[in-house]
């Protein structure tokens, strides 16, 4: 049997045998993720809604289309207002991202350290090296290098 079916039918008995206990706590857990799912998509449609109905409208047409142009004040621009970054900023904002969730899971495995022990230690040990061979490989493609 495939393990999604064997979880679904797994889930079908618990709740099955919950019912024939009459534990009427499953309907109420379930309640708590309807609530959450109703503000989730409720919240952001009031948002939308109400930034609709709340803003500025102009009183008349722009005819001059000053209003809608690239640089509203100051001098005209010259050429095009559109630039290609250089691509290694991108880079640099990955490898910052990489290691800094790298600190968000250092976190709680140093908060329980103790806990964890030589499992936990081994387990950080395989994680740090993942992030150390995937740094050496951005560094031997020059991605580190700024021209």
């Amino acid at each position: 049997m495939p393990f999604c079916l064997y979880c679904t039918s797994s889930l079908w008995y618990i709740i099955s045998q919950q019912r024939k206990r009459g534990d009427k706590r499953l309907l109420a857990d379930y309640g708590y993720i309807a609530i959450l799912l109703v503000a989730a998509i409720a919240v952001p449609a009031l948002i939308l809604v109400l930034a609709r109905f709340l803003s500025a409208k102009p009183k008349k047409t722009d005819t001059e289309a000053v209003k809608t142009d690239t640089y509203e004040c100051g001098m005209q621009t010259v050429g095009s207002s559109w630039l290609q970054f250089n691509f290694r900023y991108y880079f640099y904002a990955l490898l910052f991202v990489v290691f800094d969730v790298e600190t968000v899971f250092l976190y709680p495995w140093a908060v329980h350290f103790r806990q964890l022990k030589l499992f936990g230690f081994v387990e950080m040990l395989i994680f740090i090296l993942i992030l150390v061979v995937g740094l050496v490989y951005a560094w031997k493609k020059k991605v580190m290098e700024w021209k």
